[in-house]
């Protein structure tokens, strides 16, 4: 018998970060929470956490994130990113461009990124991805597989989506989770050694506003209005007038959408 803080079973991917182990639960409290705890061991790095139901997910700003079991994968992975690379919109843009590319390997469909950690599938969320940072960084995620559009209606989360929704077909939860661990694995892999541009341009691509009227919400509760100049890891650049111009921080905007 499975003890309550043991894990189900033990899976390894031929990955060189990302996934050389995963650990498989039936429920935790939080995937992130859990992988949280592996950080204390170094050797712990690149390890999956799955489990097939959370009691208390987080999601952005606090907001408490469930799911029935068996309809999305849940999941959270232990990094040691190298330093320089330790900022949340580099990682939450590795998460969600490795996402991005798995569901497209999955379904043959293109999401987009909603800012700041969001994908989309049209106009409906299909996936949520959390970065919590301490003695490692936790990159969590999870993303809807099964669920139908009824489910999400009695759920009274209209403006959700599934892959399954999305591409009429029913999404095996393991070659989903392989698929996605490659592209982790991919893209730390490249992070590591410093390359970033690849990332940054699939990232600056996906959110999709680039040259278009946008408003950006500041952490500290300023709006900026104007047209998207320029969009990196470094700054955000919004024309505000015939000549002027506002830079901000990505880590400082909470919000960035069209106009």
């Amino acid at each position: 018998m499975v003890g309550m803080n043991s894990p189900r079973e033990e899976w390894s991917f031929d990955t060189r970060h990302v996934g050389r182990r995963v650990v498989v639960y039936d429920d935790l409290p939080s995937t992130n929470d859990r992988a949280a705890e592996l950080a204390a061991d170094p050797e712990n790095a690149g390890t999956v956490v799955v489990a097939d139901r959370q009691t208390v997910g987080r999601g952005q700003y606090g907001r408490v994130w469930q799911a029935p079991p068996g309809t999305s994968l849940l999941m959270s992975v232990l990094l040691f990113p190298p330093p320089a690379c330790r900022r949340p919109v580099v990682l939450t843009a590795l998460a969600a461009v490795a996402v991005a590319e798995a569901i497209r390997e999955l379904t043959g469909v293109q999401a987009r990124v909603k800012w700041p950690n969001d994908l989309l599938l049209g106009d409906k969320k299909v996936c949520g991805i959390l970065i919590e940072q301490g003695i490692g960084t936790v990159v969590g995620i999870g993303l809807n597989l099964n669920q139908s559009a009824t489910d999400f209606e009695t759920a009274g989360l209209p403006d959700a989506t599934s892959l399954a929704a999305a591409s009429g077909g029913w999404i095996d939860p393991a070659a989903a989770l392989a698929a996605l661990l490659r592209r982790l694995d991919d893209e730390f892999d490249r992070l590591s050694t410093g390359d970033l541009a690849p990332l940054e341009a699939d990232w600056k691509w996906r959110v999709g506003l680039l040259g278009r009227q946008v408003l950006a919400e500041s952490a500290d509760g300023g709006i900026t209005v104007g047209r998207l100049r320029e969009m990196t890891f470094d700054g955000i650049e919004i024309e505000t007038g015939e000549s002027g111009f506002v830079a901000l921080r990505p880590e400082m905007v909470r919000h960035l959408r069209a106009a």
